[in-house]
């Protein structure tokens, strides 16, 4: 199974102060996808260290992790040794990764914010 590199930019978040969006904030995600487009967790296990993703923003430095998966739960980790750091995404693995779809992320706060799928390309 090919991987396929996922851009999300933060949609409209009613409520907060992204209640417009911001295209400048999202994730790069690398992952394998079935054919219609949700996680496939065959090919993860083949392919666990090339699962990468990176969060940016304008006013911090892009920060690198790597999809992760414990049990049924699939989060994005930045740091191996520490759990606090763990991004959980609402029913990641139920997700259908195709442009014009919506994934909530909790961010660092706690929050859960929703972001936009923009892109789907095979990965190089």
């Amino acid at each position: 199974m090919p991987l396929s590199r996922i851009v999300m930019r933060l949609a409209r978040n009613p409520g907060t102060e992204f209640a417009g969006g911001d295209d400048h904030r999202g994730y790069a995600l690398t992952a394998p996808l079935t054919g219609e487009g949700h996680l496939d967790s065959a090919g993860y296990a083949r392919h666990r260290d090339r699962c990468v993703v990176r969060r940016f923003s304008p006013d911090e430095d892009p920060v690198d992790g790597r999809l992760a998966r414990r049990g049924q739960r699939w989060f994005f980790d930045y740091d191996d040794t520490d759990t606090t750091d763990d991004e959980p995404v609402y029913r990641l693995g139920e997700h259908r990764f195709a442009v014009g779809e919506y994934v909530t992320v909790t961010d660092e706060d706690g929050r859960p914010l929703t972001y936009k799928v923009v892109e789907v390309q095979p990965a190089a």
